[in-house]
């Protein structure tokens, strides 16, 4: 039976809701905000309603054990920072390959203190940063395409190991994944917020001092700059977590602003390809950008999808999400062929290896979507039901993630 067909089946008895809420809250409110209209003049549906929907109008700070945990961990980020300036490391050598770990491993434990984390499970999360730090610090000093990609798929590992801890001790609930990448939106608004506030006072400490003859630009960014930071995410995931109305309202209205954009971009930069005589199959360079713009278009279509599957059905946003996800399975039939050309015509490398690996991921799973996407359209399916390739191809990422990081080394023999 499905969670609406529970929750109208006992609108008259509260303490099943409640047994349904605490089982699975975030199904839940979904469900419930999906069938709540034809449910307004029902009294306890009113009291549901403003129960799940609540939002306080003050900031709240949490509890002194919250905030010492924010404020230790963004001092030690900031010694992390500094590493290079302590100890005799190159900092070529030292940000290369660690720059992932001065803020991941706070933000996992930070998670797995408010999920309340098995011991085995932090003890899984604990033993993949070690095994990450080890591996990527023991690749040698050469520079090569494998340590290169190493070095960049390791933050992406570091993130797949924060999802995990995000998620808690049900790795397999859809729904907490999706919120995953809904906590990355919600992130990325309130680290720019902050980020803006600091560029803000830093221009206006700077000012100040210079007007009294002091010049404290060096130490400023040395020391200040360099420990603020690496507290910004952690700051940031504090925040959206104690207090989610800061800007649980402003991620739905930019997915909604970027996703017709996006698609007009898209549209008049394929056009332009066209006319600018760019060719993918022989262009390195360009190939990588085309790839890189890829990669984020895919990452705006799964966060709009998940931002508007958790609000009220919308026809129009849901056919701009399904033409968004068609014009981008034509950039990736593009970027896919010509990577398929280039490894035909000069023979694998490790670069075109992790691309054409990563591509083909990106490509099944945006054919899922859109699939879905047009079954919402023909209101053959809800859209809650286009989360579920999204939620399901996430370790698949993760998997994926890991064999470049851990095992292209070994394989290309470290070239």
């Amino acid at each position: 039976m499905k969670m609406e067909d529970k929750i109208l089946a006992n609108m008259d008895n509260p303490r099943q809701l409640e047994k349904l809420y605490r089982d699975n809250r975030q199904h839940f409110e979904k469900a419930f905000t999906g069938i709540y209209p034809e449910l307004k003049h029902n009294p306890l549906a009113e009291f549901w309603h403003e129960r799940l929907h609540y939002l306080h109008d003050e900031i709240s700070w949490g509890t002194g054990k919250d905030l010492a945990f924010v404020a230790v961990a963004a001092l030690l980020a900031g010694i992390l920072a500094k590493i290079p300036a302590f100890v005799p490391i190159s900092e070529e050598f030292y940000y290369q390959r660690n720059i992932g770990f001065i803020v991941f491993p706070f933000l996992v434990a930070f998670f797995a203190w408010k999920n309340n984390l098995q011991a085995k499970n932090i003890a899984l999360l604990g033993g993949a940063m070690l095994l990450g730090l080890i591996f990527i610090n023991a690749l040698p000093a050469t520079e090569s395409d494998t340590l290169l990609l190493s070095c960049i798929h390791l933050p992406l590992f570091l993130w797949s190991v924060l999802g995990v801890a995000f998620v808690g001790n049900a790795p397999g609930n859809y729904d907490r994944r999706l919120a995953y990448l809904r906590y990355n939106g919600d992130l990325l608004v309130m680290t720019a917020l902050l980020g803006i506030a600091g560029f803000i006072l830093t221009g206006a400490t700077i000012g100040l001092f210079s007007l009294i003859g002091l010049q404290i630009e060096e130490f400023y960014g040395e020391y200040i700059i360099a420990f603020a930071l690496p507290s910004l995410p952690i700051l940031g995931t504090y925040l959206t977590q104690t207090n989610p109305q800061l800007v649980n309202k402003v991620s739905p209205v930019i997915a909604k602003l970027f996703g017709p954009l996006v698609l007009v971009m898209l549209v008049i930069y394929l056009i332009a390809i066209i006319y600018s005589g760019k060719d993918p199959y022989n262009d390195r360079e360009f190939l990588l950008l085309f790839n890189g713009l890829l990669v984020g278009v895919m990452a705006i279509i799964l966060f709009s999808v998940a931002e508007s599957a958790r609000s009220a059905n919308n026809r129009l946003s849901t056919l701009v999400l399904f033409l968004l996800s068609a014009v981008t399975i034509v950039v990736n039939g593009i970027a896919l062929s010509a990577i398929v050309f280039r490894i035909a015509e000069w023979g694998i490398t490790p670069n075109r290896a992790a691309v054409l690996g990563s591509n083909l991921l990106i490509l099944l799973n945006l054919l899922l979507v859109s699939v879905n996407l047009y079954k919402v359209l023909t209101k053959k399916t809800a859209l809650a039901d286009v989360e579920k390739p999204i939620a399901a191809f996430l370790p698949l990422y993760s998997i994926w993630i890991m064999v470049v990081l851990f095992l292209f080394p070994l394989l290309f023999g470290f070239k």
